[in-house]
């Protein structure tokens, strides 16, 4: 059989006390299966397999740190002075082997983002799914052609703008990114903004304009408003994976775009003059 996706996962059992690490494997036909093995603390307070099945942790402070101090090791695999990139090809060069979390562990590829390195528009989403993770490439599936059809639109080519996402990896079954999992990354997002200095920033999805504005916006809160991130004129609208599950909100976020296309334009007049 072959072996096509391979991820960890932690949990917890009800009473608070076992943690336990879950091995994940997809196989190409289809066949999905896990391994679990409890996990203890040594006496320096690091990770080690239990290897009596009855034994359990007492220390729950040393339970909650356990992934924090497997992250710190992991750490060590990716160039410590990748803040001081001074482009955004040495910045891939220094990141792309991040393993500061589980998602390290479990992709195919590590998604840097594609298009323009100096763009007037940043688009950021929410993570790489599988054809994503397959490819190395962010927005390639359904909802990356819905994309492309998006700005094509309005008159923009995917090698005009740069697309990123908050995540660079993809998370197991394209779920919900997880706090640790967005405050390990969004540093590299917060650097590439910074090199590409953009005038306009399109958020896909509420996991992306929450994260970038640190609040708990619903959609219809924020959505077609003009707002300010690190002095960048931003925009919300839905990400395109949702207007395939939902095609009424296409309206939305056609009005959205056409907002986006405008202010641009006002931006390139105002550049000739």
């Amino acid at each position: 059989m072959e072996l096509t996706e391979q991820y960890l996962s932690y949990q917890k059992d009800l009473s608070g006390n076992n943690l336990y690490l879950n091995q994940h494997f997809n196989f190409k036909n289809n066949e999905k299966t896990h391994q679990q093995d409890k996990l203890i603390t040594n006496s320096e307070n690091k990770l080690q397999l239990d290897k009596s099945p009855k034994k359990s942790i007492s220390n729950s402070h040393a339970v909650n740190n356990l992934i924090s101090d497997q992250t710190k090791n992991q750490n060590e695999t990716i160039s410590k002075d990748w803040a001081d990139a001074t482009s955004m090809a040495e910045l891939n060069t220094k990141i792309e082997n991040c393993k500061n979390c589980i998602l390290g562990n479990s992709r195919l590829n590590f998604v840097f983002g594609t298009g323009n390195h100096h763009a007037d528009i940043l688009i950021i989403g929410e993570a790489p799914g599988a054809d994503e993770d397959e490819l190395g490439k962010p927005f390639v599936g359904r909802a990356g052609q819905l994309l492309t059809k998006i700005l094509e639109a309005i008159n923009l080519s995917r090698e005009e703008v740069f697309i990123a996402n908050i995540l660079k990896c993809r998370p197991p079954n394209n779920r919900v990114p997880t706090p640790a999992e967005v405050e390990q990354c969004e540093p590299y997002l917060k650097k590439q903004i910074e090199l590409i200095k953009p005038e306009f920033i399109l958020a896909l999805g509420l996991t992306a304009a929450n994260t970038l504005f640190k609040s708990n916006f619903k959609m219809a809160d924020i959505r077609g408003q003009i707002k300010i991130y690190n002095n960048i004129k931003t925009l919300v609208t839905y990400h395109p994976s949702a207007l395939l599950r939902n095609p009424n909100w296409k309206t939305a976020t056609w009005e959205d775009v056409k907002l986006l296309r405008s202010m641009y334009d006002e931006y390139l007049k105002s550049k000739i003059n």
